[in-house]
């Protein structure tokens, strides 16, 4: 009880809450709109009351360097929470290729969990990514991460942000999205463009077809039916998205880490 009052110990807490809300902000699933503040703001005191006995940590005094320590605590659950946004973006992102191929870029939604215009498809792919990662508890996962993210950087330690490496991590996890929103959309962009071939030698050899009435409406077949034979591999190829997710946060760690 007398280490639950003891003074000393607050700016310790307060800078694990900080890393703890920050992450919690950018961090898939627990930063959405759908989930209430309240709940966040609850969630995150006791994770980081849960944490606190579990990272030892030595006395900091309140001074200016405590300021900067704040800052960067905010800045460390931020980046990792955005890594993992970023990495399940790609699901998204092939949604946006295989729209664009249908026909359906045009009929953008608004996605109520971040307020922002999401396509068709890639709003179906990105739910059951994240309903995969729930059956596989991949959210304990995550959690989990900004447990251990204390054995990577210490509490008391500040990011080299002068380390050239991580500019190139960053630079490489765009390049790994895109390459595996690629992945994920390949199968249908393929199934598609082969249907636009086929169209276009109608079109030269049967001139009187109207090949823009009948494109649209056959691409959209063509889609969902390669979709339906697509699911079993897109299961797989999620199941290796949140591998790079994982690795990629782990990474990202041991760099702010200075490894």
């Amino acid at each position: 009880m007398l280490e639950i009052i003891n003074v000393n110990s607050i700016p310790v807490f307060l800078l694990i809450l900080v890393r703890v809300v920050a992450f919690f902000a950018t961090m898939p699933l627990f930063s959405y709109r759908t989930i209430p503040r309240p709940f966040k703001l609850g969630f995150s005191f006791f994770l980081a009351f849960l944490m606190f006995y579990t990272v030892n940590a030595p006395s900091i005094p309140v001074d200016e360097m405590y300021l900067l320590l704040i800052v960067k605590e905010a800045l460390v659950g931020l980046f990792i929470g955005l890594i993992a946004y970023i990495i399940l973006s790609a699901v998204q992102i092939a949604g946006g290729f295989i729209d664009f191929q249908m026909g359906f870029a045009i009929a953008n939604v608004i996605d109520p969990q971040t307020g922002a215009q999401s396509p068709l498809t890639g709003q179906y792919f990105y739910i059951i990514a994240l309903l995969f990662l729930l059956s596989v508890n991949g959210h304990h996962i995550l959690i989990d991460g900004i447990v251990n993210s204390y054995q990577f950087i210490p509490i008391d330690a500040f990011i080299p942000f002068q380390n050239e490496n991580i500019v190139t991590f960053v630079i490489d996890t765009f390049n790994k999205m895109f390459l595996i929103a690629f992945q994920i959309a390949i199968p249908i962009v393929g199934c598609l463009f082969l249907v636009d071939v086929a169209l276009g030698i109608i079109a030269r050899t049967v001139p009187q077809l109207n090949v823009f009435v009948v494109g649209l409406p056959l691409k959209i077949l063509v889609s969902f039916v390669a979709l339906l034979f697509f699911m079993s591999l897109y299961v797989v190829l999620v199941k290796n998205l949140f591998e790079i997710l994982f690795a990629t946060i782990r990474s990202l760690m041991q760099l702010f880490g200075g490894a």
